[in-house]
């Protein structure tokens, strides 16, 4: 009986142990290996000696003025795609939550986004914004519209370079935030509702008073992951702007593939991704706790 018992509290551990594996092997070491390569001068050359330097990579990121600059960078894309994803995805929710006809028909509309690959669109959004004559929205606003008397150089600025960019980021995640806060939405009670509506509260008050507090864990943990998923861009900056002109639209992660692929200096990379790391854990640990402390409120 006793070995029964043993085999059978043994069999959740073997279902778990292929994924633990993979886990270890392709996320736990290399964390651990590029730890290790941010404390060296790492040299990739078969046999020759990487220097230890200990902090000095971290050090140099708070003194490189390009990595300073893609970090004000990543934060103002955080802020506006963030800002914009939430603000958009509450909306439309809002709305499809009152429509009883062709709900699923806009819900799959506004989705499409989401499931479309990063590479496409950010190509499409290149050729959106070209900065020649050709370019859609150039074409529209000077020949069609004639809001604008002559052509901007949309991608070869970098202040306007990074509308393209954050109207990318917030058109593909507007999908993603509307279907969570529409899930959340139908959950909530409609005895509140008819409640409110029979004392005479107005639609704006209901949604003041009644709908946002009960969204509001919602909002908290879609912001949560709006924000790791921000500081991760990437492939719109790459392809929209390589990073340019000279540098200019350069994120953390644009900036750190540079380090490493262009410059071969792995171990600044890795210094680099580790502040990343630590800057993300950081703001997500608030923002968990901010959730955390409204949720006590609410009971």
């Amino acid at each position: 009986m006793r070995l029964k018992s043993i085999r059978t509290s043994l069999v959740p551990y073997a279902f778990l142990l292929p994924g633990l594996l993979f886990l270890a092997t392709w996320i736990v070491y290399p964390m651990i290996k590029a730890l290790q390569i941010s404390a060296y001068d790492w040299n990739i050359m078969p046999g020759q000696i990487s220097e230890f330097i200990g902090l000095d990579n971290y050090i140099r990121a708070f003194h490189d003025g390009l990595f300073l600059l893609s970090f004000k960078n990543t934060l103002l894309y955080v802020v506006v795609t963030v800002c914009g994803q939430l603000l958009l995805g509450l909306f439309v929710a809002l709305m499809l939550d009152h429509i009883t006809k062709g709900r699923v028909f806009f819900r799959t509309i506004y989705y499409l986004p989401v499931v479309t690959s990063w590479v496409v669109v950010s190509l499409l959004f290149k050729y959106l914004f070209n900065s020649s004559p050709s370019g859609l929205i150039n074409y529209l606003l000077v020949d069609i519209l004639h809001l604008m008397s002559s052509h901007v150089p949309w991608l070869s600025e970098p202040q306007t370079s990074f509308i393209a960019i954050y109207c990318l980021g917030v058109w593909k995640g507007v999908g993603w935030t509307m279907v969570i806060f529409l899930a959340a939405l139908q959950s909530i009670p409609s005895e509140f509702v008819e409640v409110a509506s029979i004392d005479g509260a107005s639609g704006r008050q209901i949604v003041r008073h009644i709908t946002l507090p009960l969204l509001l864990p919602t909002i908290i943990l879609v912001m949560i992951m709006l924000t790791i998923g921000a500081f991760q861009a990437y492939i719109q900056v790459a392809l929209i702007t390589g990073g340019g002109p000279v540098h200019r639209t350069e994120v953390l992660l644009s900036y750190m593939y540079d380090s490493a692929f262009t410059d071969l200096d792995f171990g600044y990379a890795a210094a680099q991704s580790y502040i990343l790391i630590f800057v993300v854990f950081i703001i997500s640990q608030s923002q968990l706790r901010l959730m955390k402390s409204e949720s006590l409120q609410q009971e």
